[in-house]
């Protein structure tokens, strides 16, 4: 299925970030067999664009997170465009992920960095360096202001977007930064 019927299935909401998100993953031109990690499941968006590119993914979120971000019925929009069967639900914690050292050929997080409390994020980091394998991608999608405008017309205390270059020093990776018409993707390379 098109990105473009799933967003007619799905609706504008979907839509706000699935074109963005579409366009990098066709970019990073990961293997089809690819060990996908979506940290923060949300609504299904970033999920339901890897499985309608081809991938599996495994997503989670933490149990306890009761904010109006987590929680969505990611399943039911799954199942509307027919993309469930490559789609997995565990939940855990960015900080503390339950999966061995490298893991992943990729990692991905979409509008859930942001929320992570900033003295959390170097541990972050740290975990999603530890479980993807060499060469692995880590990326990044962050609203830009245009999007963070929109979104606090309905959540007026949502935070400002995180640039996750401001917590690479400590580690060997090549980054780079897609632009995006709402959420820009700062995509990074283990070496």
């Amino acid at each position: 299925m098109s990105i473009t019927k799933a967003i007619e299935i799905l609706g504008e909401k979907y839509g706000f970030s699935a074109v963005d998100i579409d366009k990098v993953i066709k970019e990073l031109q990961l293997s089809k067999d690819a060990k996908i990690l979506e940290v923060g499941t949300g609504m299904g968006s970033l999920s339901i664009t890897l499985a309608l590119n081809g991938y599996k993914v495994l997503t989670g979120e933490p149990s306890d997170d009761d904010t109006i971000y987590a929680n969505q019925n990611w399943l039911q929009n799954a199942k509307k465009v027919e993309v469930d069967h490559l789609i997995e639900f565990q939940p855990f914690n960015a900080n503390d992920i339950p999966h061995a050292d490298g893991t992943f050929d990729a990692i991905f997080c979409h509008g859930t960095f942001h929320h992570i409390a900033e003295s959390e994020r170097i541990k972050v980091f740290q975990e999603f360096i530890r479980t993807t394998k060499a060469n692995a991608i880590l990326c990044f999608f962050e609203p830009n202001q245009g999007a963070i405008n929109m979104i606090r017309k309905t959540d007026p205390s949502h935070p400002d977007a995180a640039d996750p270059n401001k917590y690479i020093h400590a580690f060997s990776l090549i980054s780079k930064k897609i632009e995006g018409l709402n959420f820009d993707a700062f995509i990074f390379q283990k070496h």
